[in-house]
């Protein structure tokens, strides 16, 4: 038995006219929003705010940055402005005493990896060809499984 596959669910369906039940919100509540401003501020001193809510709602209607809704970046915005902030580092200033604890730790460090390079014994020959064959074994492994 077939079924049939839906098939382009991300692409909304056009409600009133050309535009989608969202658009036509957006740009309705917009219209709206900007006749109240006419009616109580009047042309001259509501101009500015006209544009603004005009320009916001054609934003929030049509403008999709990165094919996502503009509203998720509006979302996102003020997420990230009214949210706590983790901060990972911070700069501590440093004391003397701080400092001089850096570079004796430091100090000891260098002496150790200076001790452990001198005591440290050669790589043999035996040892060598222990670790080429293993490794090839690994590779030839890693190929014979992606053929």
């Amino acid at each position: 038995m077939q079924f049939k596959v839906p098939q382009f669910l991300d692409i909304e369906d056009k409600i009133f006219g050309p535009f989608t039940f969202r658009q036509f919100i957006y740009i309705a509540g917009g219209a709206g929003l900007c006749f109240v401003f006419y009616r109580l501020l009047g042309l001259i001193f509501g101009a500015i705010p006209i544009l603004i809510v005009g320009g916001l709602a054609g934003m929030l209607a049509f403008y999709r940055p990165n094919d996502k809704p503009f509203i998720n970046m509006l979302e996102s915005g003020f997420k990230y402005t009214f949210q706590n902030k983790l901060y990972i580092w911070k700069r501590r200033k440093k004391t003397a005493e701080s400092k001089a604890q850096d570079k004796a730790t430091a100090d000891i460090k260098i002496q150790s990896m200076n001790y452990s390079t001198r005591n440290e014994t050669r790589l043999g020959a035996s040892k060598l060809k222990d670790l080429a064959w293993s490794l090839d074994v690994l590779d030839t492994k890693k190929n014979s499984g992606n053929e």
